[in-house]
């Protein structure tokens, strides 16, 4: 997979990670990737419903140890 962008968002908590994404969403093209590392265990349901919401694809969600890690496809 090829990540256009990464956001570390560790040791924040909800809802600063959705605003950081959104933020660096918004100076993305379309098709381009973001992937977002958090440490919050309620990112995985926040950028579920974030998707949902926005209208962006949630292409990847997975926990690797403490970090939670979501790649989203800008709309």
């Amino acid at each position: 997979m090829n990540i256009d962008k990464e956001l570390d968002t560790r040791g924040l908590n909800c809802p600063l990670p959705i605003l950081k994404a959104k933020k660096a969403l918004a100076d993305m093209a379309t098709g381009q990737l973001l992937k977002v590392v958090s440490t919050d265990a309620g990112s995985t349901r926040d950028f579920q419903a974030f998707a949902k919401q926005t209208g962006n694809d949630l292409v990847e969600q997975q926990t690797v140890g403490t970090d939670y890690i979501h790649v989203l496809k800008r709309r």
